[in-house]
């Protein structure tokens, strides 16, 4: 299994400080995947479990995976933010009484900023066959906020990733080497649109031939 250092852990829960976020959960997977998975950012149970993808969306993948014939074991799991991100909303409970509660919500362009170190190490020290973006944040993290994953997704992309210039500047630069990228929806994108679930087994579909084509 892949372990991120120590002290790159310690970097990114510093940069973070300050920021409505809670937790750090770090990427789980082997060093050689078939696929490295990068999301957006963990929710509720993946900071209380400090594990990615767990809980209903975490399910919706496990069964995608499946369909090509992978498991959790083959895939390195990650996101653009490792920490839960997350806005204070009222919530009226059975009584009629208002209460305050976490609710998830997407990560900032600052708080991507603040993570991209960890991103960046594992894009360097981790090779899959292909990369597989949950979702336009991990997307546009790769290939900038012209990206749309409505527009790219199940298509087969070879090209640089951005990549932090400098821990003293937030701003992306391109990689030298390229990259396979096969962007699709996020898991719980079914959750929100039904009809999203044709779409999305149709690019784990392709995923899964590309990756028998190749192997």
């Amino acid at each position: 299994m892949f372990e991120l250092p120590d002290e790159l852990v310690t970097l990114g829960k510093k940069r973070i400080e300050g920021f409505p976020v809670e937790g750090f959960v770090r990427g789980k997977g082997p060093k050689n995947p078939t696929i490295l998975l990068i999301g957006e950012a963990p929710g509720e149970n993946e900071a209380v479990q400090g594990m990615p993808f767990v809980g209903r969306a975490g399910d919706e993948l496990v069964k995608s995976l499946a369909s090509i014939g992978l498991t959790r074991d083959n895939v390195y799991m990650t996101s653009a933010v490792r920490s839960r991100p997350y806005i204070w909303k009222d919530k009226k409970t059975r009584n009629g009484e208002i209460t305050k509660k976490k609710y998830n919500r997407p990560p900032t362009k600052q708080e991507i900023f603040a993570h991209a170190p960890v991103l960046d190490y594992e894009l360097t020290h981790i090779a899959p066959v292909v990369i597989v973006t949950l979702g336009n944040v991990g997307l546009q993290r790769l290939l900038g906020k012209d990206a749309k994953v409505s527009a790219l997704h199940g298509q087969l992309i070879e090209h640089e990733v951005q990549h932090l210039a400098s821990l003293e500047e937030n701003k992306f630069i391109w990689s030298e080497e390229k990259y396979l990228i096969i962007p699709t929806y996020h898991p719980a994108a079914v959750f929100y649109r039904p009809s999203n679930r044709d779409i999305l087994e149709e690019d784990w579909a392709k995923i899964g031939q590309y990756i028998d084509l190749v192997n």
